[in-house]
């Protein structure tokens, strides 16, 4: 083996040193819940964007957030990614993990993936190359200088495209991919690095009736082996994919429920129709 081979395989992507390796990160979900939010309060120069806010999440399940613009979605979804830092009260990964004491990147590193509205790939790598870049492994220059894919890691990549439905695609540029298929690789970016929960922020915006069918049938095959929390507008598609939906209304759960019973809840009802017909008035 020559010197620059050895270099490489002491410095291989998937090479951890035992002294560098860190605790694996386990999450206690012993009581089949993966995600406890209590009490949760946040305000922003006077106004209350999370009020008290209660949220149980099931290990495994889909659960669809919907509510109107400033009801507390995103905001939410800031504080459990560690974005933002709440007032008061309590997050907690499984068990064992408060995120509240943690940052972004440690949030992350326990299995917490998050994908945004706007898809946000490297247009000007390839899909597999995309996908190489989220692997979960050590950044640092002189791994990433010497590193190359170990059969591991490629198989992992192919199984991901294979689920996001871009195998075929695997050396286009990331840009010359559909609305659609730039939201499913940044998904695909997500599960590469093997997370526990994904929250993901309305999928299925300006995409094709095709392409929203089968975004659904990805979210849906997603749930079970992971959690899975999406927050959307557009109702048909909450109701092709949730088996339980909450409704938050000025940061707080207003109701919660499967998709028929959320629309015949008369605290829903009486919330909607009197913004639609505020709205009406203003127009």
């Amino acid at each position: 083996m020559s010197t620059l081979d050895s270099t490489r395989e002491l410095f291989r992507r998937d090479q951890v040193w035992p002294f560098l390796a860190p605790a694996q990160a386990e999450v206690n979900v012993g009581n089949q819940m993966i995600l406890y939010v209590e009490d949760l309060n946040l305000s922003f120069d006077g106004f209350k964007a999370l009020n008290n806010l209660n949220l149980y999440i099931n290990d495994g399940e889909l659960r669809c957030l919907i509510g109107a613009n400033g009801a507390g979605k995103t905001t939410l979804m800031d504080v459990i990614t560690g974005k933002t830092q709440c007032d008061s009260g309590t997050v907690f990964f499984g068990q064992n993990h408060n995120l509240l004491n943690k940052d972004e990147a440690e949030i992350a590193q326990l299995g917490i993936g998050r994908k945004f509205q706007k898809p946000t790939v490297f247009e000007e790598q390839t899909v597999f190359d995309n996908l190489e870049l989220s692997l979960k492994t050590d950044k640092r220059v002189l791994p990433t200088l010497f590193s190359r894919l170990t059969p591991t890691q490629i198989d992992r990549i192919d199984d991901v495209l294979k689920t996001i439905g871009l195998a075929k695609h695997r050396f286009m540029l990331a840009g010359a991919l559909s609305h659609g298929q730039k939201q499913w690789l940044e998904i695909g970016m997500l599960l590469v690095a093997e997370p526990r929960l994904l929250l993901i922020d309305e999928p299925v915006a300006g995409m094709t009736a095709q392409e929203t069918e089968r975004t659904a049938e990805l979210l849906t095959s997603l749930a079970g082996e992971r959690t899975v929390i999406v927050v959307e507008h557009d109702m048909e598609f909450v109701r092709s994919i949730a088996r339980t939906v909450t409704v938050l209304h000025q940061g707080s759960v207003l109701a919660e429920g499967t998709m028929d019973q959320i629309q015949s809840n008369k605290d829903v009802i009486e919330v909607y129709l009197g913004e639609e017909a505020a709205a009406g008035e203003q127009a």
